[in-house]
C-alpha cells in the first residue's frame, strides 16, 4: 500500500495534503478528552496539597490534645551535687537537698594467683557449682564448672555468660600475678554478694560471706545506699537515681554535700504549651492559605464567557468547602467545665480572613493562673471532649480510609480511568478511520493514474493517425 507521502503521486489531486487535513480534523475529537484529563489531574494534585496541609494540622492537634506530655515546669537553680530531670507532672516548688551518702555497687577481689589459666578446683570432682546470692535479686546466679574449667578465666567466662546481676573481670598486677574481681550490677545494700561453692579448693580463691569472720575474697568497695535529705526528710534508696521524691522530679546524685544542702528550684514553664498552641495556629492558618489558593476565583468582565486561568483547581468543590466549614465550627464551640470555655478566652481569635491570631500575653496569663482550665479546654476527657481532642478526631475522620479526602481522590482517579479508556476508544476509531481513508485514497490515486495513462495512450494514437 502506498505511503502517505506518495498518495496522489503522478496526479494533481493533492491527496496527501487532503489526508493530513483529515487526520488533523479527526485528532480534534481527542481535545475535549485531554482537556478534561488535564483538569482532573490538576484537581488530584490540588487534593494532595490539601491533604498534606490537613496532615500537618492533625499532627499539631494530636500534640496539643496530649497536654500531659507537654512539660509545664523547669529547673531554674544551678546544682553541683545532683542533676535534675522533670516529668510532665512536675510542679513548681523549692526544695533543700542534702546528699549525705551515695549508692555504690559492691566489689570483691580474689587472692592473687600466678596464672589466670591454671585450674584451682579439686581435680577429684567432675563438676562443682558456684553460687552468688543477693537479697535484692529474686534468683541466685549459679554456674556449673567442669573439672578442667576452674581457672580464673573459666570462672570469669562462666559468670559473664549468664548476663546476670554480677559481672566478673581479671586484673593483672605489676608482678604478673592475677586477681578475679566480682562487681554487683546494681548498687545498694540489697545487692551485696554472698559467694559460695561446694568445691573446697576453689573456695580458697572464690568465696565470700559478710557474716563470716574470714573470707577468701576481700571487699574492695562496700555495697551502700544513697541517703539524701529533702526538706529535712531523710530518704534511702539503693540507686543514685531517685525518681519518687519530690513527685515528678528525678534526682541524679553525683556527689555528697553533707552539711551544705543545695536549693533545688522548680518553676512553672509555660513556653512548651505556648509553642504547642502556636504550632496549631500556624498549621491551621497554613491550611486556610492552601484552601484559599485551591478555591481562588477571579472575576471576569461581563460578556466574557472564559474563566480566568488563575482560578483554583478546586474552585466550587463542595467537599473541600465542607471540610473548611467543619473545622471552623470547632473554633467557636464551647468546651470544658471550667472558667475557660472558648478559644478567645485563651487569647486565640479569628480575623476577617478566617485565620487565627494568638495574644501570647493573654494565653500566658491563662496558663499561669488557670492552667487546669486550659488543660480541660484543650484535652477534655481525651476521647470525646476538649477542643484539641475533637479537632484531632475530626481530622482523623477526614483523612481516614473512609474519609472525605480519600473519597474525593478516589472519585477523581475513577474519572481519570474512564477518560483514559475513552481516549483509547476514540483514538482507535481515529486510527481505523484514517486507515480507511488511506485505502480509499490509494485506490483513487491508482485509478486516476491508470486513467491518465490511458488518456496519454489514446492521445498518442490519435496524433499518429492524423500525422
Amino acid at each position: 500500500m502506498a505511503s502517505i507521502s506518495s498518495l496522489g503521486a503522478g496526479t494533481n489531486l493533492g491527496l496527501s495534503t487532503l489526508y493530513d487535513n483529515l487526520q488533523t480534523a479527526e485528532q480534534t475529537k481527542l481535545t475535549p478528552i485531554t482537556t478534561q484529563q488535564t483538569s482532573y489531574k490538576a484537581k488530584l494534585t490540588a487534593w494532595n496539597v490539601v491533604q498534606a496541609s490537613l496532615t500537618k494540622l492533625q499532627t499539631a492537634s494530636d500534640a496539643l490534645k496530649n497536654t500531659s506530655a507537654i512539660a509545664q515546669a523547669k529547673v531554674s537553680s544551678t546544682n553541683s551535687a545532683f542533676s535534675t530531670t522533670l516529668s510532665t507532672s512536675a510542679t513548681a516548688g523549692t526544695y533543700s537537698v542534702e546528699v549525705t551518702g551515695l549508692a555504690a555497687s559492691q566489689s570483691l577481689l580474689s587472692p592473687k594467683v600466678a596464672s589466670k589459666d591454671t585450674d584451682l578446683g579439686d581435680s577429684s570432682m567432675s563438676s562443682r557449682t558456684l553460687t552468688i546470692t543477693q537479697p535484692g535479686q529474686k534468683d541466685p546466679l549459679t554456674v556449673t564448672l567442669a573439672s578442667d574449667k576452674t581457672s580464673l578465666s573459666d570462672v570469669r567466662d562462666a559468670i559473664n555468660a549468664k548476663q546476670g546481676s554480677v559481672t566478673a573481670s581479671i586484673i593483672k598486677a605489676d608482678d604478673n600475678s592475677y586477681y578475679l574481681a566480682l562487681t554487683s550490677r546494681d548498687s545498694g545494700t540489697t545487692n551485696k554478694m554472698t559467694v559460695t561453692t561446694d568445691d573446697a579448693e576453689l573456695a580458697k580463691y572464690v568465696s565470700y560471706d559478710s557474716a563470716a569472720s574470714s573470707n577468701a575474697m576481700t571487699e574492695q568497695v562496700a555495697a551502700s545506699d544513697a541517703v539524701v535529705k529533702i526538706n529535712g526528710i531523710e530518704i534511702t534508696r539503693s540507686s543514685n537515681t531517685i525518681t519518687d521524691a519530690p513527685e515528678g522530679v528525678t534526682l541524679n546524685l553525683t556527689k555528697t554535700n553533707k552539711g551544705s544542702p543545695e536549693t533545688l528550684t522548680v518553676v512553672k514553664d509555660n513556653q512548651p504549651m505556648l509553642d504547642a498552641v502556636q504550632a496549631f495556629v500556624d498549621a491551621y492558618n497554613s491550611l486556610q492559605t492552601t484552601i484559599g489558593n485551591q478555591t481562588k476565583y477571579t472575576k471576569v468582565d461581563q460578556g466574557n464567557g472564559a474563566q480566568d486561568t488563575s482560578n483554583g483547581d478546586l474552585l466550587g468543590d463542595g467537599t473541600l468547602r465542607s471540610i473548611q466549614t467543619q473545622l471552623r465550627s470547632k473554633l467557636s464551640a464551647a468546651q470544658g467545665s471550667g472558667e475557660l470555655a472558648t478559644l478567645s478566652q485563651l487569647g486565640i481569635t479569628q480575623d476577617i480572613t478566617g485565620k487565627l491570631t494568638v495574644d501570647s500575653t493573654k494565653l500566658n496569663k491563662a496558663l499561669t493562673e488557670k492552667s487546669a482550665d486550659v488543660v480541660s479546654f484543650l484535652s477534655g476527657d481525651g476521647k470525646t471532649t476538649g477542643f484539641a481532642t475533637q479537632t484531632s478526631s475530626l481530622l482523623k475522620s477526614i483523612l481516614g480510609t473512609d474519609g472525605s479526602v480519600k473519597n474525593a481522590t478516589d472519585g477523581i482517579n475513577k474519572t481519570l480511568k474512564q477518560l483514559s479508556d475513552q481516549y483509547d476508544r476514540v483514538n482507535d476509531q481515529i486510527t481505523a478511520t484514517m486507515a480507511r481513508y488511506k485505502t480509499q485514497f490509494t485506490s483513487l490515486s491508482q485509478l486516476v493514474s491508470q486513467m491518465d495513462s490511458t488518456g496519454s495512450y489514446l492521445t498518442q494514437q490519435f496524433n499518429a493517425m492524423n500525422s
